[in-house]
């Protein structure tokens, strides 16, 4: 799959800034029909970043990824280049 056909886009609630900052993740939401594979390497593609782990959460219509990213790379930088910052 395509990268930008997998990440729809990012986002920024109170609860994802605060995994930004005590865990490293950022949170995206994603196409249905992508899998932890896909938006890994996506996220890796997009970025150029070590993706470390990927969790899924499908929530009515939309499914979210939880990106935890490696300790090299701070989540706020790709926060901040996204403009959620």
């Amino acid at each position: 799959m395509e990268p930008y056909k997998v990440i729809k886009y990012p986002l920024s609630t109170e609860k994802s800034v605060r995994l930004m900052e005590s865990e490293n993740k950022l949170t995206f939401v994603v196409n249905r029909i992508a899998k932890k594979q896909d938006v890994k390497k996506a996220i890796e593609e997009m970025f150029k970043v070590k993706v470390l782990k990927v969790n899924l959460l499908i929530n009515g219509n939309e499914k979210k990824a939880y990106v935890k990213l490696s300790d090299e790379t701070p989540a706020i930088e790709i926060a901040t280049q996204l403009g959620l910052m």
